[in-house]
């Protein structure tokens, strides 16, 4: 799994011009899901996403968590996370998982966040969707079950 984790002051996921999903202070989760993922790579990801220490503290140092800091949690599924761009212009997305597998996934990514305690807000799986924020710091992570920066 992959997850792209941006501190936001706030954000919002449209669908047909409708919002469909909507959070103040936290942090928006694009996730992508790659063939061949599965429990453990989501119980990290969620894990890894729900103690990340980079919120500001007193002293201005990133040392709290978006539960810490009473923040919320937007997840978007993204599965271009996975395009290869490598060869040719036209990205692949052979590595992407198959979209059942992919929801499944997702839902149960949310249910774990959700089960940690955070307020879980979520765009609309294969949909066209219109994600906007405010990007706080900017603060961006990527973020990779089975790889190591």
């Amino acid at each position: 799994m992959r997850a792209v984790v941006q501190r936001v002051a706030e954000a919002r996921v449209e669908v047909d011009g409708q919002v469909v999903g909507a959070i103040g202070r936290g942090l928006l989760v694009l996730l992508g899901v790659g063939e061949g993922d599965g429990a453990e790579d989501l119980a990290y990801l969620a894990d890894k996403i729900a103690g990340l220490r980079i919120f500001e503290d007193e002293q201005g140092k990133m040392n709290l968590s978006v539960t810490e800091v009473g923040g919320a949690v937007l997840v978007v599924s993204q599965f271009t996370l996975y395009g290869d761009c490598r060869k040719g212009r036209r990205p692949s997305f052979t590595p992407a998982a198959a979209p059942e597998t992919a929801n499944r996934l997702y839902e149960e990514f949310v249910a774990r966040l959700r089960i940690a305690g955070l307020e879980v807000a979520t765009g609309v799986f294969q949909a066209h969707m219109g994600v906007h924020l405010l990007n706080d710091g900017p603060v961006t992570l990527l973020l990779d079950s089975r790889r190591e920066f």
